[in-house]
């Protein structure tokens, strides 16, 4: 078997992501792996250039790392245990290249990521960045889907 010393868990928060967590999880305790989270922030649009009263952009890209980060503290303090072997990484830019970029820099064996299994239209709308981590990356890639459809 295939040795996975670096196991990397790309989360949105998500349902979805919730039960790929699950997988990477069960991996990484069964290969005694270290267990990387990254959630990748979205750059809000910047609009300084327009008349937007009462908006300052330092102060929203702020809050929003901040935001993202209490969520990632919440979401190991409820999924993992005392002794688990893992990092945490909040980082601003594209999700899907953020994602390889942050699996190449922690030499990961396996990206483990949920996909929301959009079609048609939203999938048109909104792209899909497990797609995009598939076909971009260099490292394995583990999608997993959510049996229900619950997104």
């Amino acid at each position: 078997m295939r040795e996975f010393k670096t196991i990397l868990f790309a989360t949105d928060f998500s349902d979805c992501s919730t039960v790929a967590f699950d997988y990477a999880y069960s991996l990484a305790q069964k290969c005694e792996s270290k267990l990387v989270l990254v959630h990748v922030v979205s750059e809000p649009v910047d609009l300084r250039g327009f008349y937007v009263p009462h908006v300052s952009f330092d102060l929203l890209e702020q809050e929003i790392e901040d935001g993202a980060n209490k969520m990632m503290s919440e979401f190991c303090q409820k999924h993992f245990s005392d002794g688990d072997n893992y990092e945490v990484l909040v980082v601003p830019g594209l999700a899907h290249t953020e994602i390889i970029k942050q699996a190449e820099l922690h030499a990961a064996d396996l990206i483990v990521l949920g996909t929301h299994g959009r079609t048609g239209l939203d999938h048109v709308l909104f792209g899909s960045t497990a797609e995009k981590v598939v076909r971009k990356s260099t490292i394995p890639v583990m999608t997993v889907s959510t049996p229900d459809g619950a997104s």
